[in-house]
């Protein structure tokens, strides 16, 4: 039996997601090769946090550089050109426009049943009546944020402390009476769906299991290669459910079992169907991983548990959630891609307002020297993330080793 050894197992799993190619040589930014990469995915992250720019707007600069974030937006909220939508996969995400009849059947099972925080809130006096006012109001008067409709100040204790209007327009959301139509400094503008929603959008809908067949066979071909837990990680199922369709899969032949030699010894992994070849081509050399840059927290790459170890003996973990004192790297710690290799990770500050880029801490992992190239590379990565962020000034407060900070600010 054929055992891949490491090397193609992360040319693989790194050309699946996109961050295989030459810097310089990916697709010029543009709504179709935005779009592409989107549902290449099959949904990227949307995250509160901004040291940096928005998690979902990241993970398309990591695969393509500097690009005009309004190619994005317009993806999302032009009412002519809307291709992606918000909505639940892995977690919050915007997802292809063509895969929403599989938000449907939770739509409806929160709808029919519920999760207890829904029946709770519903069965409060007032609710229902709430919600049946401001969905009226909407229909009458176009899209709103939460913040355009009075009512009670903030609640401590209650539900994400969020004000009774809030909860009515995520519950309606949450339902699929309501799509987010636009964000105004980031704030959601819920509107009907019938308005949201493109006409020519399947609306069939999937049962649960088609929706959970479905996204497991997506996830394990986002991957490329994974273990097959892996493939519930991606869109966040839980195991017990995943784990006999992941088999039936198998069994089918759509997703293959292969034996690789990992970090932690020869394991078995799966394959997508039709990624074989892609994997025969990557253990004979033929994807070559050739990128650097810079992966946010909550980049696709991470999607699944253990493989970041595995895979590349690096420990992937967002330290905003853990008090200072238990920090090891920083409050929100970008790691660096190198080719083929994960080779360090900086925490980094954006003063926006004087185009500052802070490098609070910056380091390379065990065993990684700062040479000539990979200097010279991570500069020139670090030259495109600036200009994306219209930053103009790079301080370094911290290295590790000390040299690398030194000379990456003289190739700077």
């Amino acid at each position: 039996m054929t055992v891949y050894p490491l090397s193609a197992l992360r040319a693989l799993a790194l050309h699946a997601t996109g961050l295989d190619t030459a810097n310089g040589a990916e697709p010029a930014p543009s709504p179709d090769s935005v779009f592409e990469t989107v549902d290449r995915l099959g949904a990227v992250q949307i995250d509160t946090l901004q040291m940096v720019a928005r998690a979902h707007y990241v993970t398309i600069w990591s695969r393509h550089g500097n690009y005009p974030q309004s190619i994005f937006d317009n993806l999302a909220f032009d009412a002519e050109n809307r291709q992606v939508f918000e909505g639940w996969y892995h977690a919050a995400c915007y997802l292809p426009m063509h895969e929403y009849r599989y938000q449907m059947p939770q739509q409806r099972h929160l709808r029919e049943n519920g999760h207890r925080w829904y029946t709770e809130w519903n069965a409060s006096p007032g609710n229902r009546e709430l919600m049946a006012g401001i969905l009226e109001r909407i229909r009458a008067e176009g899209g709103l944020r939460a913040s355009s409709i009075d009512g009670e100040k903030l609640q401590h204790g209650t539900w994400w402390n969020w004000r009774p209007e809030k909860m009515a327009l995520e519950h309606l959301f949450s339902f699929g009476e309501l799509m987010i139509a636009k964000r105004v400094n980031f704030q959601r503008v819920y509107d009907l769906t019938g308005r949201v929603l493109p006409a020519w959008v399947d609306q069939t809908e999937p049962t649960a299991e088609e929706r959970d067949r479905f996204w497991l066979e997506r996830g394990a071909k986002a991957l490329g290669i994974s273990f097959p837990r892996n493939a519930a990680d991606y869109t966040w199922m839980k195991l017990g459910k995943a784990r006999p369709l992941i088999a039936e899969l198998v069994k089918a032949g759509t997703l293959l079992e292969v034996q690789g030699e990992t970090l932690a010894g020869e394991k078995t992994l799966i394959v997508h169907h039709t990624q074989l070849d892609l994997l025969e081509k990557a253990a004979a050399g033929e994807i070559r991983p050739q990128r650097t840059t810079f992966l946010n927290p909550f980049d696709n790459l991470w999607w699944a548990q253990g493989r970041d170890e595995a895979f590349w003996g690096f420990r992937q973990r967002l330290e905003a959630y853990y008090p200072a004192e238990k920090r090891v790297y920083g409050y929100f710690c970008l790691p660096i891609l190198h080719k083929d290799r994960l080779v360090g990770r900086f925490d980094p500050k954006l003063e926006r307002k004087t185009g500052l880029w802070r490098l609070k801490a910056l380091y390379l992992e065990p065993g990684i020297e700062p040479d000539e190239e990979l200097v010279s590379d991570v500069a020139a990565a670090l030259r495109d993330f600036m200009d994306f962020h219209k930053a103009h000034d790079l301080v370094i407060e911290k290295s590790q080793p000390a040299e690398f900070g030194e000379k990456l600010a003289q190739a700077l």
